[in-house]
């Protein structure tokens, strides 16, 4: 499982680069575009905190500029990249306990949290295409299979798990 999540990190992590370099050369969509880039990154480095128990550097929903989210977006796949070297198959059952953004407590597995952050990316991604799309922009396809056959296809293997 560790090794199939490892995969969905560096597929996640490449789905962030595409839509940022998508929406840097698409003003036009930028005004309604930035706000949920800005999100999913967020939301990505809100989870990496809650599993490192750490407190989180920004909110939910963040105003940030392009530049920002390429800084967000470098430093999540760096920081996921880490956490998920550090973690071993036995840890992935182990529950975190943390608060969401308006004080509620949760306890959730880490493989849900995981789960969670690679389809809440994939989710808003869809819908930051759509709005490039509308604006006349050219839209990455950000889907799985893609990173397979273009990515992975040609990139050496490197997962170490």
């Amino acid at each position: 499982m560790k090794r199939h999540l490892m995969r969905m990190f560096r597929a996640m992590s490449w789905g962030d680069r595409q839509m940022v370099a998508a929406v840097r050369v698409a003003p036009a969509a930028q005004a309604e575009a930035l706000s949920l880039l800005a999100h999913v990154l967020a939301a990505e480095e809100v989870w990496l905190a809650r599993l490192e128990a750490r407190d989180t550097r920004l909110p939910v929903w963040p105003v940030l500029s392009i530049e920002h989210c390429q800084r967000v977006a470098a430093e999540n796949e760096a920081g996921y990249t880490a956490f998920l070297s550090r973690l071993d198959e036995g840890q992935l059952a182990a529950i975190i306990h943390y608060q969401n953004q308006t004080g509620r407590k949760f306890d959730t597995p880490v493989i849900d949290i995981l789960t969670h952050v690679v389809i809440h990316g994939a989710y808003h991604r869809g819908q930051i295409a759509k709005i490039l799309g509308r604006s006349g922009a050219a839209s990455p396809n950000t889907d799985f299979i893609t990173f397979v056959r273009d990515v992975e296809a040609v990139a050496p293997k490197v997962d170490k798990a």
